[in-house]
């Protein structure tokens, strides 16, 4: 006995349910409830698998535009977005590997620079109206909704870094909205693709969203000594760093900047727990 329910319709781009209505040579036929069904081919057929079994399948076109069933599940499916590796070009377009046996096209006017084999782009899978299948687009800021609805200033949000630009790197909030985190308040690393949590400082009359890493108001003195002490720990009650260290050093070490850094080893100074020398740190 299944809880699943099968699909009313087969929906391209997406996870669907559907029930196995025939075993046939190519693979299995699978149906949707309103009676459409789709080839699920059988180098994904298990022995398991019986007629009136329910599978779930992402649906996609094969080379010949076919609608086409797989067990895979790619790196991103329609309206969601990923960072993927480019694996050809063409003069139409580029094709990046999403998972499934047929890339997935990015085409040349969805493209923000010539994509090359063995970059990584971050992209949406979206709808091509026009040819009817599912293509990339990096061209991210048609998707943004600039209205902002449900959230305020300090909340905490769930981001995506998509791109680094001369003054921060933007961001997708919520999986709808344009959001920043400028570089002079980013104290640890960040790559493209990466899922991380903010917080919101602003929301913007033009409907972006500026961004902190850490909690507004939150200092994080408390954090910022654990970890000091932390690697001090691990280093034999040494560390070669004082408050006339460089400040990108500083960030590279120890996640923070040099004004926080500043701050904290004074206070465990003060708490007697450390001595600030000129040769660096020493653990008491």
């Amino acid at each position: 006995m299944t809880n699943k329910t099968q699909n009313q319709h087969l929906e391209l781009g997406l996870i669907n349910t559907l029930i196995i209505d025939r075993l046939t040579t190519p693979g299995a036929y699978l149906m949707a409830q309103d009676g459409k069904d789709v080839l699920l081919p059988g180098q994904y057929l298990t022995q398991e698998m019986k007629e009136g079994d329910m599978i779930d399948v992402f649906l996609y076109t094969d080379s010949e535009d076919r609608l086409i069933a797989t067990t895979l599940t790619p790196k991103a499916m329609l309206d969601e977005f990923a960072l993927l590796e480019v694996v050809d070009v063409a003069p139409f377009g580029a094709f990046l590997d999403w998972g499934l046996p047929k890339d997935l096209l990015i085409p040349t006017k969805l493209q923000k620079t010539p994509c090359k084999v063995g970059e990584k782009h971050f992209i949406k899978v979206i709808y091509d109206e026009r040819t009817h299948r599912l293509v990339g687009s990096e061209k991210l800021g048609d998707f943004f909704e600039r209205r902002i609805r449900g959230l305020k200033p300090h909340q905490e949000v769930e981001i995506i870094i998509i791109t680094k630009t001369p003054l921060g790197f933007k961001c997708i909030v919520e999986g709808k909205y344009e959001g920043l985190i400028y570089h002079n308040e980013i104290f640890e690393n960040i790559s493209i693709g990466e899922k991380k949590t903010a917080y919101i400082k602003t929301i913007r009359k033009d409907g972006n969203i500026d961004l902190s890493l850490r909690k507004i108001g939150d200092k994080n003195s408390d954090g910022s000594k654990e970890k000091i002490l932390s690697l001090l720990k691990e280093n034999k009650g040494i560390l070669p760093y004082n408050t006339k260290t460089d400040p990108q050093l500083l960030k590279e070490v120890f996640g923070m900047s040099k004004k926080e850094f500043k701050r904290s080893v004074n206070a465990l100074a003060q708490e007697d727990m450390i001595d600030i020398k000129e040769t660096g740190l020493y653990l008491k």
